[in-house]
């Protein structure tokens, strides 16, 4: 019977014996169904072997991800098949750790195994429309190359060393871009200084009617001008290359990724935006700006017209910031989202466990970043060490702390990140995060130093001697938990359980200033109950008491944006960062509640005594319409008590005027009459 992993058929191979693999202990370690075989040349000598599995329609799973297109291409011509591939050999079985590596591939596999939900996408259309911008005739010599796959036009800088064309292949112009935005298909440019060239330029090239303000489109732009890129974090915009015009190399390969840019394209959306949680702003109050603060693309902006904010799918890089520092988790990563990462994990630690690994430390990495330095340290180094297990994402800068505090949870002893150099801009929001879940940890004593840390460093020798440093740590239990709900419903979980393992349990926690956690203290005497802090609050922290003048907290569910603050017209409201664990936490308290005021027309509550005492000393007598005792007395009144007390008052302002009597014939006539007789006008004779 061929061995099965989550249903999966699982083909094995230590890749010409360079790997130290028993394959009756892994088999043991992975819980699986059937026999394991361990090949040792599936690609080549025993490439049948694969191929009569490939007939069988079931899903598969291959631990080698260097002969994936070899293994696909046959799975195609059988018909395509259902096949995923795990990568044990640069991140296990070339190490130092040799047979001690076993649990750690058993946990590479069981992880591989697990199929995340796919993200969403959207479309990308390009029409080919190019747009190079540069000097001199370098530039002019890649529009012409471009032109024969694209529709180019030409942007100088630069013309000095140009000769006129004598057959103009693209339409050539002078300016300097002054503003760009967009992405791929869709790119919007002004320009000062523009102008199209003089059709009988000679010499040198001349160009007439120059204007500033122009504005263009494009669907991708060729950026060889040598200056400072159009767009933060270029590397990543979407059809936008940004090249040193005097490195050929760098050209050369800009011109082949370019000139595939043509057609319609699916953008993974990387994340996902709920306005009903977002804590951004209210009544034009701002609260929490943390998405816009870390977004390295600038493709967040506020509404125009709400209190949330905006997200560009084709401007998002996926860098996952915005999701990691958002409080309530009304911006949520989904490539993949934090379930799923915990539920990797999870299997990852418990696997590992299970089969006799100790000490284990998470390793996550991004795959153009990290992957190449953990393929030269197990090429060329002494690999990763048996007990680190690496963790591949799109993005490292996606980890929130709730999601590192789940490694912990999980049975990790330590996670270490390995941050992109290349993208220092991004890492101040993952090092806050790191900073956070560090803070969380060693208030719940697991210890004074820090367990999570992040290591920047492009050289593989720098890594895998930080690896082999890395202090020892007491073991953490394994935690079985169930990663549902929201962003913080999730952390509050995660943190239930770490509490629950501590040495110590703990009830309240003191945090750094800006955790996303904590209480409010209200100042009771100067607080009128007005409840405007019920209306600004975005996450339902606060409510008030339909039936009773009361102000009600509900200490879990508040981010610590501020916005209550901001709107407290009395300036009673302070913040104060910490963590509640008991259930306290998950219950509404009353942080102030006053005597009901009752109408002293028909004794109806409709207020709070201290509020109309409040409102009655600062309008009586002060305001043109609070002059005298009887009208302060309506400021003591309900609404229908006021209205009826300002109608036999005589200053209704709703009230009609006098109907003007109904005239008739008669009255004109009479009235002429009279007129005649008397000398006077008509009208003086009319009622």
């Amino acid at each position: 019977m061929v061995f099965k992993l989550q249903n999966r058929r699982l083909m094995v191979c230590d890749c010409e014996k360079t790997m130290d693999l028993d394959s009756k202990k892994l088999q043991s370690c992975l819980n699986g169904e059937g026999e394991l075989t361990v090949y040792s040349n599936l690609c080549r000598a025993q490439v049948e072997a694969f191929s009569q599995a490939a007939d069988d329609d079931s899903p598969m799973m291959v631990a080698c991800t260097q002969e994936a297109p070899l293994f696909r291409e046959i799975a195609e011509e059988k018909g395509g098949r259902d096949i995923i591939f795990a990568n044990i050999r640069e991140r296990a079985g070339w190490s130092e750790a040799k047979k001690k590596a076993l649990p750690k591939m058993a946990a590479l596999l069981a992880e591989a195994a697990y199929q995340s939900k796919a993200a969403g996408s959207t479309p990308v259309v390009s029409e080919g429309v190019c747009l190079v911008y540069g000097a001199g005739q370098a530039a002019m010599d890649v529009a012409v190359q471009l032109a024969s796959r694209l529709n180019v036009s030409l942007m100088l800088t630069g013309s000095d060393d140009i000769l006129p064309p004598s057959i103009v292949n693209v339409p050539i112009y002078r300016g300097d871009i002054t503003t760009a935005r967009g992405s791929l298909g869709n790119f919007e440019i002004t320009v000062d200084g523009y102008a199209p060239t003089l059709p009988s330029s000679k010499e040198s090239l001349g160009f007439l009617m120059e204007r500033n303000g122009a504005v263009s489109t494009c669907d991708v732009i060729f950026d060889m001008s040598g200056g400072t890129p159009l767009f933060p974090s270029a590397s990543r915009r979407d059809g936008y290359f940004h090249i040193d015009p005097t490195h050929p190399a760098s050209v050369a390969q800009a011109m082949f990724e370019i000139s595939d840019l043509v057609g319609e394209f699916e953008k993974p959306l990387y994340v996902t935006y709920n306005a009903d949680i977002c804590a951004h702003s209210r009544s034009g109050k701002i609260g929490c700006s943390n998405c816009l603060d870390n977004c390295p693309m600038s493709a967040i902006t506020e509404q125009d017209e709400g209190d949330g904010v905006d997200i560009d799918p084709l401007v998002c890089g996926g860098c996952g910031s915005c999701s990691a520092t958002c409080p309530t988790g009304a911006v949520t990563y989904a490539f993949p989202d934090r379930s799923d990462v915990i539920s990797r994990i999870q299997i990852l630690a418990s696997t590992f466990v299970q089969a006799g690994g100790k000490n284990p430390v998470l390793l996550v990495h991004d795959e153009s970043h990290g992957s190449g330095l953990i393929s030269a340290m197990a090429r060329f180094g002494k690999g990763l060490p048996a007990s680190v297990l690496p963790l591949s994402l799109y993005s490292v800068t996606q980890l929130g702390h709730d999601v590192l505090l789940g490694a912990m949870a999980a049975g990790m002893d330590q996670v270490a990140v390995l941050g992109p150099p290349d993208r220092m801009d991004e890492l101040p929001a993952l090092e806050g995060q790191i900073d956070l879940a560090n803070a969380f940890l060693e208030g719940l004593g697991y210890g004074d130093e820090a367990r999570i840390s992040l290591i920047v460093e492009r050289d593989p020798d720098a890594v895998e001697s930080a690896l082999y440093e890395l202090p020892k740590f007491k073991s953490l239990k394994v935690s079985d938990f169930t990663p549902l709900g929201g962003k913080r419903e999730i952390a509050r979980t995660i943190l239930g359980k770490l509490n629950e393992n501590a040495a110590e349990k703990i009830e309240i926690l003191e945090l750094p200033e800006n955790a996303p956690y904590g209480r409010l203290n209200i100042d009771t005497e100067g607080c009128t109950l007005c409840l405007a802090c019920v209306g600004a609050c975005p996450a339902d922290a606060l409510a008030d008491n339909p039936d009773f003048p009361q102000l009600r907290f509900t200490e879990a569910a508040c981010v610590q944006c501020g916005l209550c603050v901001s709107t407290c017209p009395e300036n009673v409201i302070t913040l104060q960062q910490q963590y509640n664990f008991t259930s306290e936490a998950l219950t509404p308290q009353t942080l102030n509640e006053a005597e009901p005021f009752e109408c002293i027309s028909c004794g109806t509550p409709f207020g709070t005594k201290a509020a109309i005492d409040h409102i009655t000393k600062q309008l009586e007598g002060k305001h043109s319409m609070f002059q005298s005792s009887e009208q302060a007395k309506l400021i003591k009144m309900c609404n229908n008590c006021r209205v009826e007390a300002l109608s036999n008052m005589g200053d209704d302002p709703f009230a009609e005027g006098k109907r003007a009597p109904v005239r008739t014939t008669e009255d004109y006539l009479l009235a002429e009459e009279k007129a005649l007789a008397s000398g006077k006008t008509p009208e003086d004779f009319l009622d």
